[in-house]
Formats: structure tokens, sequence, C-alpha cells
């Protein structure tokens, strides 16, 4: 375990932290705000909703899971609402999927990685569709897109507690006047 949280670091994770199963949450609600009200990225791509499983299936798939990794990367507020967002969102698809990989090749061949952001938008914001979803191909990034927490109302302020972090948000009317970080998280089931 140890190596993979420092393989994690050395990929740019800030902070990482082994938790139970137990404390990892999937809300109906969290999910539902993808919906309701509307995320730009609804639909787009087989990693959202409504082509994710969802809170319920997550719940199922948890069962068969005793601990995750979760980490985050903290960044300047105001990158999350410049040009800057995709190459931070794109870091957290790949540590995501490195912690993945690097966890299949330990013996975990069930880790299964999911981090924030819609993957059409990180890696597929120039095509116009999503290849997998529209049934002309298959994922275009399957080495580093990763499905979206939010789709299955993964609760992350639960998990920042689970790990005795403080979390830190960024509102884009309050990003000016601000010296804390933002942060950014993935999470990796391992069995």
């Amino acid at each position: 375990m140890i190596r993979l949280m420092e393989e994690a670091r050395r990929a740019g994770a800030t902070e990482l932290a082994v938790i139970a199963a137990e404390y990892i949450v999937a809300e109906d609600d969290l999910a539902e705000k993808c919906r309701e009200p509307r995320c730009e990225n609804y639909g787009l791509s087989k990693s959202c909703p409504p082509h994710v499983a969802g809170p319920a299936a997550f719940r199922r798939l948890l069962e068969d899971y005793r601990q995750a990794f979760f980490f985050r990367i903290d960044v300047p507020p105001e990158t999350l609402y410049s040009s800057e967002s995709r190459e931070v969102f794109q870091l957290l698809h790949e540590v995501a999927a490195g912690i993945e990989r690097s966890a299949v090749q330990m013996g975990f061949p069930a880790a299964a990685a999911f981090a924030g952001g819609s993957c059409k938008k990180i890696f597929c914001r120039d095509q116009r569709e999503c290849r997998a979803l529209s049934g002309k191909g298959d994922c275009r990034h399957p080495e580093h897109a990763r499905p979206s927490m939010s789709g299955f109302g993964i609760n992350v302020a639960k998990l920042f507690q689970a790990a005795g972090w403080t979390m830190n948000t960024a509102a884009r009317d309050s990003i000016s006047n601000s010296d804390n970080l933002a942060s950014v998280c993935g999470l990796v089931l391992i069995s």
C-alpha cells in the first residue's frame, strides 16, 4: 500500500488516505444534482449520468470492497475557473487510473477508480461525440478516463471527514480574495 501511495504522490496527488469502505457513502440526491440543475456535461459520455449505473449500483459494488484510496490534488481556486482546469482534471483522471493500474499489478485485480469531472470535457472536448456512447467505436482514452464520482452520488464531504481532512471548495465569486487551495478528488476501490 505504501508503494501505491508513493507512486500517486510522484504522479501529482497532494494527499492520500486509505479509508475503510464502510465510510464511503453514495447518495441518490447527490447523483440527482447532475440532472437537476443540469450539469453541462450531462449525457455527453459513457462515464456520466444517465449512462452510469448510479448510486444503487455503486452501493452494491461497494459490498465487494474492504478499503479504498482517496486522494486529492490541491490547486489555486482560480485555476478551476480558467483555461487550465482541463489540465487539472486530466491529471486527476491520470492519477486515478495510475493507482488503479498499479493496484492491479500488485495483486488487487478488482481495483476500480473514479474521478471528478467529465471525461468528455477533459479528453474529447474537440470531438463532436463520445465514440463509446454513440456506438461508433471504443473509448478514445480508456487508459486514463474514469467514471465520474458525481454520477454515482459519492459523498466527497464524508470522504474528507473519513480522511481527517478539511474540505476546501472554490466558489467562483470568492476566488479573488482567497489564499486557500481548492481540491479535486479521486477514489480507487481496493478489494
